[in-house]
């Protein structure tokens, strides 16, 4: 069975909202890691039609050069979307619909199969999938920074969610991303 993975930036006071983080090199070449360790990528459509916004040829070819590694993992990458709004998605990309529960039966079938990992990003799907204990590993990348806004982490969870630690990294920017199994 495939590990499912997630990871995401977050600010002091709980915000995951993309433009709250200043993007730099060391988080680049680190994203870049995290998605290269898996052989598919789920993402919500929101965060589908973001990625591919900035990431897909030749949109990426105008992001600074320090960034097309991060580029060409994320292009490259088999990518699954779930949304019940698109007609149809390509990059890579296999669309999945359905209701709630339909999202989960793909997504166990999904773990099924072999390969390394899958990873997930985003904010609403992976509250979803937490909620039906889907998610296997988190990895949150707490930046000093303190947004004051939403989106927040797993907001609208009904239960809570026990994790183990698994490691820790400190960044020179002062971020640091721990790891967590969840424990089942």
């Amino acid at each position: 069975m495939r590990p499912l993975r997630y990871s995401i930036n977050v600010t002091q006071d709980g915000c995951v909202d993309h433009t709250a983080i200043v993007p730099n090199v060391e988080m680049h070449q680190h994203a870049e890691a995290t998605i290269a360790r898996a052989d598919a990528l789920l993402f919500g459509r929101v965060t589908y039609q973001l990625m591919e916004s900035a990431w897909r040829p030749p949109a990426s070819d105008e992001m600074p050069d320090w960034t097309q590694p991060f580029a060409r993992t994320i292009d490259a990458a088999r990518k699954h979307v779930v949304s019940n709004t698109l007609d149809a998605v390509d990059w890579n990309a296999e669309l999945i619909t359905g209701t709630a529960t339909d999202i989960i039966v793909a997504v166990r079938a999904l773990k099924d199969e072999p390969g390394t990992g899958i990873y997930v990003g985003g904010v609403t799907l992976p509250t979803l999938l937490a909620a039906h204990d889907l998610i296997d590993e988190y990895e949150f990348i707490v930046h000093p920074r303190i947004a004051g806004h939403g989106p927040y982490l797993f907001g609208g969870l009904t239960e809570p969610l026990d994790l183990e630690p698994l490691g820790r990294t400190e960044f020179a920017s002062g971020a640091v991303a721990t790891r967590y199994a969840s424990r089942r």
